[in-house]
């Protein structure tokens, strides 16, 4: 399961291995397959990209199973993974692109598709080179161990933290990735409604569900969620290709974790081709 090894001065080191998720290698792969197993999907072809969560594992990981399931069954290709989420901790103007070689996690290293951002920041704005944004952030990190377990060693990514940006700027650049390369992916960092009620937060998701599944951008857009750019920027690539959203997941902390006083929602989304 461990990626191809480079210096360890070019490899993202983890942030939250050890507060997030567990820091020993077989516990992790372990509460990973779990997760995995525990959820049952639709039959669902040509996923392109899913809507996963980004909390604690003891909290999201179960949505988060939900979210990579789909991509279990894949035939091993080199598969390259656009991976977008919220820059929680440093303030981006744009998207930061990580430069990296690869990114750790307790399971080994994932590679960079470094080709892909050097080509991505050589567009210029809104992509900017900033690894400083990536190295404390734990949004576009809690999902690479299911990555690691689902793909093994057939999959790079290209980590992109959403700051200051126009969804649909970012989106008519992917959408002429993923039309060149029938193997990218796309995976959106997202939780959704922080710490309202359980029952105020589950209409709030609720209503921001149904306008993704519906793929109204203008109801998404006054809707909660910390990645709600990266959410916008999806829908747009998927109303211009074609696919077909599907909701498998949604749950939020107080069904987790108990606590149903000041809850944060999860859902699982995948995109379909066909």
């Amino acid at each position: 399961m461990r990626g191809i090894g480079v210096q360890e001065s070019t490899v993202r080191q983890p942030a939250v291995a050890g507060t997030f998720y567990p820091a020993e290698p077989r516990r992790l792969e372990a509460m990973v397959r779990e997760f995995l197993s525990d959820a049952s999907v639709p039959a669902l072809s040509a996923v392109r990209a899913v809507i996963a969560p980004h909390a604690g594992y003891v909290y999201s990981g179960p949505t988060a199973g939900y979210a990579f399931k789909v991509w279990e069954n894949l035939p091993p290709r080199p598969y390259t993974i656009y991976l977008l989420g919220p820059a929680h901790y440093v303030y981006v103007d744009g998207v930061a692109v990580g430069r990296f070689q690869a990114f750790a996690t307790p399971l080994g290293q994932v590679p960079v598709a470094e080709e892909m951002v050097e080509a991505l920041l050589s567009r210029g704005a809104p992509f900017v080179e900033a690894n400083h944004a990536h190295l404390p952030e734990h949004c576009l990190e809690v999902e690479l161990p299911f990555l690691q377990v689902v793909f093994g060693n057939h999959v790079r990514i290209v980590p992109m933290l959403f700051g200051n940006v126009s969804p649909a700027e970012v989106a008519s650049v992917l959408v002429e990735v993923m039309q060149a390369d029938p193997n990218a992916l796309v995976v959106v960092s997202s939780d959704l409604s922080h710490y309202h009620d359980y029952w105020t937060a589950r209409q709030l998701d609720q209503t921001l569900l149904e306008a993704i599944v519906q793929g109204d951008l203008s109801r998404a857009q006054k809707g909660e969620a910390c990645g709600l750019l990266p959410i916008l920027t999806l829908m747009s690539v998927a109303l211009r290709l074609g696919w077909r959203p599907h909701l498998l997941d949604y749950r939020n902390s107080g069904d987790t974790a108990g606590d149903k006083a000041r809850v944060v929602g999860y859902a699982a989304v995948a995109y379909a081709a066909t």
